[in-house]
């Protein structure tokens, strides 16, 4: 694999910075080529040259801090990686509060909800991995549960991301973790006595 040059790497960077900090400012329709190149200090022809346009300046914005994220946080299993954010959801916070700006700005500007899907999706997966490797009680209707499950736990990074992290991130994987363990043995109790 051929190494990328480090000037393109810190363009890369500048461009992805200046929009970060201008999705702070402003809504992300709102924003355009000439802003991001403003406040990269380059001109529109270098951003060109590294991207389309802002969509795809955007897409790949989020790509790799979400590839990123997972890298961060996830449990290898024979060179499988999968997001684990009912056993072990401290990284994730962890993960989170090191990078509070950009995922500030993708939860909270509302011209961005790919962001939030990709995110809900990526949670799914490692639901759906436990799942799979038996680690979770398997039912009939577990697409509805594991919706719940990312949903709700989407919603409650976006809430404290949106609150400025007002919990440190150990508090909110613990919490977070026994919400999870009161809900699977409320599910469990119920199942067995519906069985029963």
């Amino acid at each position: 694999m051929a190494k990328i040059d480090r000037r393109i790497l810190k363009t890369r960077e500048a461009i992805r910075n200046a929009l970060i900090a201008l999705m702070s400012e402003k809504s992300f329709e709102n924003i355009t080529i000439n802003d991001i190149s403003e406040k990269a200090n380059l001109n529109r022809g270098t951003l060109y040259l590294h991207y389309t346009d802002k969509y795809d300046l955007l897409d790949k914005c989020i790509k790799d801090h979400l590839s990123n994220m997972l890298n961060y946080c996830t449990i290898s299993q024979v060179g499988e990686a999968k997001l684990d954010v009912i056993n072990s959801p401290l990284p994730l916070f962890q993960y989170l509060e090191e990078h509070f700006s950009f995922y500030s700005s993708m939860l909270t500007n509302k011209g961005i909800t790919c962001f939030q899907e990709q995110l809900i999706f990526m949670v799914k997966n490692g639901i759906n991995e436990r799942l799979k490797a038996g680690e979770i009680n398997q039912g009939d209707d577990n697409e509805v549960a594991v919706q719940y499950m990312a949903s709700a736990f989407v919603g409650v990074v976006e809430w404290w991301i949106k609150n400025n992290m007002p919990l440190s991130p150990e508090v909110m994987a613990q919490q977070l973790w026994g919400i999870f363990e009161k809900n699977y043995s409320l599910v469990r109790a119920l199942r067995n006595s519906n069985e029963g």
